[in-house]
């Protein structure tokens, strides 16, 4: 499998790999724009951007651009981040040419018709009625809202319903000119694909994107905190979180490791002590999400109100022991979740194009799948413990949680608690 790479006089870098046993590919492209470069009051438009980029251009209709790509059995998506936002197709190799057309399309010619724009807005109105309908969405709202107060960071992806009501056609396009420029762009395919041909159809239809670099978002400040909501539902949902680390940092795959040994499957410390041993939740798990310039580590646990007040001293119990007692079996079986999860995803052409997109945003370059296997075999039980000790002591811990609540630990006990362990 071959990986070439080019770099247009837009700025913008076209990567591909080529797949030979496959009769399909995979292509999108990548802009390194997300919600956390909106401001307070435009919360919520990079969503919007992305559903309007398909309800209508100068030489497509709405209905003609689904028609198109399903003629010929394709696929067409888009979605939204914090720090990126990409807009992605899948077809047969001989319709590759139709899906870039389609892709270029919509985001350079896209018309954001103001009956449309009315109808997705109240569209996205009603996805963001069903997240506050779901208490695990609300949690990992109120998670980001605590660890990133009063910043980008901290807000919801989809937005409010008042932000999103606010969005105005000449809002779209201001922010589609001010944040699309070719230098933090990338068109990715992987699959049944020639790069030559690839590269003539990103020039052809993205060929006048501003070569200038476009402005980059506040640096996030993780602050932590507590946010909570007591509400009658069945089940507790909570969050107990920490700073995390960047993908650039040394530290991204060890805390990777770290989520996996801690709450990263069935053979967890986690669900093994929580669940399985005590009964005491349905569902518990951590996870580590990294950003740009830093992340967020997490664990998240759904269970009843007669079990909130033991649950959380016994996360707690788990946390403080994994600096001192993860041993080299754990991190040797997590080294093995996690070398098997990045082998297995290259084995998707869509998996594959998306990780070329965020690896050229993020690094510059493409990493061999070598050097990233290299990474996670090296990381040891030891440097596993002294990240645990850094992050679990080394910031003010968040503390999200909405349901039956009122028996939660307060926060205060949970910095009294692990602070009590850091100056021991």
């Amino acid at each position: 499998m071959s990986v070439e790479l080019t770099r247009l006089p837009s700025g913008i870098t076209v990567v591909t790999q080529t797949m030979d046993q496959l009769q399909s590919a995979a292509l999108g492209v990548w802009a390194g724009v997300g919600s956390r470069s909106e401001s307070e009051g435009e919360n919520g438009i990079a969503h919007v951007l992305e559903h309007m980029a398909f309800k209508g251009t100068r030489r497509r209709s709405a209905t003609a651009i689904a028609e198109e790509i399903e003629a010929v059995g394709g696929e067409l998506n888009a979605a939204t981040s914090v720090d990126t936002t990409h807009y992605h197709s899948r077809v047969l190799k001989e319709d590759v040419p139709l899906a870039m057309d389609i892709l270029s399309d919509i985001l350079r010619n896209s018309t954001f018709d103001e009956s449309e724009l009315a109808r997705e807005k109240h569209v996205i109105v009603q996805e963001i009625g069903a997240a506050l309908d779901t208490p695990e969405d609300v949690v990992y709202d109120f998670f980001g809202e605590a660890a990133y107060p009063g910043q980008a960071l901290g807000r919801p992806i989809l937005g409010t319903e008042a932000t999103v009501r606010a969005t105005t056609r000449e809002g779209l396009i201001g922010y589609l000119d001010r944040h699309y420029h070719g230098p933090s762009m990338v068109v990715a395919a992987a699959g049944a694909i020639d790069h030559k041909a690839i590269v003539t159809l990103a020039e052809d239809g993205l060929g006048d994107v501003s070569p200038e670099p476009a402005p980059k978002p506040a640096a996030g400040r993780y602050h932590g905190g507590d946010r909570r909501e007591v509400r009658d539902l069945m089940e507790a949902q909570i969050v107990l979180g920490f700073a995390g680390r960047a993908y650039t940092s040394p530290d991204y795959y060890t805390a990777q490791i770290l989520s996996t040994a801690l709450g990263g499957g069935m053979s967890s410390r986690l669900f093994q002590e929580v669940r399985e041993r005590r009964g005491l939740c349905y569902s518990i798990y951590s996870f580590h999400w990294a950003f740009a310039d830093g992340g967020l580590f997490g664990i998240h646990a759904a269970t009843g109100e007669s079990d909130v007040a033991e649950l959380m001293p016994v996360v707690l119990g788990e946390v403080e022991k994994a600096a001192d007692t993860l041993t080299e079996e754990e991190v040797a079986r997590a080294r093995a979740q996690l070398r098997a999860g990045l082998l297995m995803a290259l084995e998707s052409p869509t998996a594959r194009a998306g990780q070329l997109a965020r690896q050229m945003l993020v690094f510059g370059r493409v990493v061999p799948v070598e050097e990233l296997v290299g990474k996670i075999d090296a990381i040891t039980a030891d440097s596993v413990r002294r990240l645990a000790g850094a992050l679990f002591t080394g910031s003010t811990p968040t503390l999200a949680a909405v349901g039956p609540v009122g028996s939660l630990i307060q926060h205060d006990d949970v910095m009294a608690r692990l602070g009590t362990r850091a100056a021991a």
